[in-house]
């Protein structure tokens, strides 16, 4: 190969790299040095709409839709490193996270079919945005109609909000897309039912789990199973507690004293009570059970240390 010939494919790759680092380089900077916003204006002011950034993206509408996503990740994830309260993954907006969504719309807007955006937004958005959870999983619909996953986001999503009939009816549409998974149309049939049951939820997060290409989701569905598993422990250690109060006449007064009747309750799927290395009961999530002596009920400690 000639030096020319060599130069003429080394110099445009050269050209993006150093491109690509500029811009990343300019964003921290600018996060770095970045004065304080004018009483009235937000983040999200600062944001550029995405059909405006195609003009300047020269053909690199794939990169730029790679910035935008990995911004994103590192967006919401530094809010969370960085709260100095417990994150409740339920409810994320004390955490202010306004440029969430103007992120992943440009990243979507630039490439309309970069699905673990769309699978991203639909999973994250609804406990900051609900609204805008659903325009992002109806803009992947309508931007990728074949993709049923995209439907099974938008089932999900109306399913949190308990707009059970919307949940039904989309995941009946996106059983009927080729290959769809046989779970949809089981979905649709549940939420007609029983939308609201533990076991409805803990059938979309598993298979969640199952589907899921993204770390962040991942780890989303994870947690909510936890929290699922933990909500059997306490009704079950609820009813223990209940028990010894109707024979005994009181609380009790510490977990070591229902221990015995603890160990001896089924708990689903065969799982059984957990003891952390400090001999605490804790939950699937190692937070540790603290007895509310008072109501004689059991809670999660709000220190959350394990």
């Amino acid at each position: 190969m000639t030096s020319n010939a060599l130069r003429s494919i080394i110099l445009p790759i050269a050209v993006i790299i150093a491109g690509f680092a500029a811009v990343i380089g300019l964003s921290g900077y600018l996060d770095r040095n970045r004065a304080e916003l004018p009483a009235g204006f937000e983040d999200s002011d600062l944001a550029m709409n995405g059909s405006r950034l195609k003009g300047f993206a020269l053909g690199f509408e794939g990169l730029m839709a790679d910035w935008y996503w990995m911004r994103s990740l590192q967006y919401i994830g530094g809010k969370i490193v960085n709260a100095k309260s417990e994150i409740n993954i339920d409810d994320l907006r004390d955490l202010n996270p306004r440029l969430l969504y103007p992120y992943l719309d440009n990243a979507t807007e630039l490439d309309p079919h970069f699905i673990a955006a769309y699978s991203y937004g639909a999973v994250i958005l609804p406990a900051i945005d609900p609204e805008k959870a659903i325009a992002i999983a109806q803009k992947g619909i309508d931007k990728n109609p074949s993709e049923w996953r995209l439907y099974q986001h938008l089932g999900y999503i109306y399913w949190k909000l308990g707009r059970y009939a919307e949940a039904a009816d989309t995941y009946e549409k996106g059983s009927q897309i080729s290959g769809s998974s046989s779970f949809m149309q089981l979905m649709a049939a549940s939420m007609r039912t029983e939308g609201g049951s533990r076991a409805t939820s803990r059938a979309i997060y598993r298979q969640m789990l199952a589907d899921s290409q993204d770390e962040a989701v991942t780890i989303t569905a994870k947690r909510r199973l936890m929290g699922l598993d933990s909500l059997d422990e306490r009704e079950a250690i609820d009813r223990v507690l209940a028990d010894f109060k109707e024979k005994n006449g009181r609380c009790a007064n510490s977990f070591g004293e229902i221990a015995n009747a603890l160990f001896q309750v089924q708990l689903p799927e065969g799982r059984a009570f957990r003891i952390d290395a400090s001999r605490r009961l804790v939950d699937p999530s190692d937070a540790p059970y603290v007895l509310d002596k008072e109501n004689c009920k059991v809670k999660l400690d709000p220190n959350r240390t394990a």
